[in-house]
C-alpha cells in the first residue's frame, strides 16, 4: 500500500517503513507522532483512490525521528561594473520522519477542516459586481499644419 501526500506545501509517494528529510513542521518533536491527511492518491493493493482534491478519511502516520538543519548555501548576487555585491547564507531547518502507517480510514480531522485552519482554503463569498463605466465619445481635433513663416 502506497501513498501520495502533501506535507508542507510538497507531494510526497510513501509507503510504510519510508524514511523521509521534509521542511521542519512547527513545534515538531524527536519522538513524536504526527498525522497527515492530505492524502491524493492512495493505493490499496491495486485499488487506486484518487481524491478530489484529497481522500476524506485518509490519513498517513509517521514518527519524527530527528530534527536539524541542513546544509549551508550561499547565495551570491552581482551586478558587473555597477559597484554591487551580495552575499548571503542560508542554512534550511529540516526534519526527518518515519512512515509507520498508511490507511484508507482513520483521520482524526478531515483534511478540509485542517486546510480551512492553515487558510488554504477560501470561503467563496459573493461579490456585488461593479457598475459598468459609461464611454464618453470623444472627438479628436485634426491637426492643422503651420505654415512656415518667411
Amino acid at each position: 500500500m502506497f501513498a501520495i501526500v502533501e506535507i508542507s506545501g510538497t507531494q510526497f509517494k510513501v509507503e510504510k517503513g519510508n524514511k523521509l528529510e521534509i521542511n521542519r513542521l512547527k513545534e515538531s518533536k524527536i519522538g513524536e507522532n504526527v498525522e497527515f491527511n492530505r492524502v491524493l492518491l492512495l493505493d490499496d493493493n491495486g485499488k487506486l483512490s484518487f481524491g478530489n482534491p484529497f481522500i476524506e478519511g485518509a490519513c498517513v502516520k509517521a514518527k519524527v525521528l530527528d530534527v536539524k538543519r541542513g546544509d549551508k548555501v550561499i547565495v551570491y548576487k552581482m551586478k558587473s561594473k555597477k559597484r554591487y555585491r551580495k552575499t548571503q547564507g542560508h542554512r534550511q531547518e529540516l526534519c526527518t520522519i518515519e512512515i509507520t502507517n498508511v490507511s484508507a480510514s482513520g483521520a482524526a480531522v478531515s483534511p478540509y477542516e485542517n486546510a480551512k485552519k492553515i487558510g488554504d482554503v477560501k470561503e467563496k463569498t459573493a461579490r456585488p459586481k461593479k457598475a459598468a463605466a459609461k464611454k464618453v465619445a470623444t472627438t479628436k481635433k485634426p491637426r492643422v499644419k503651420k505654415e512656415a513663416t518667411k
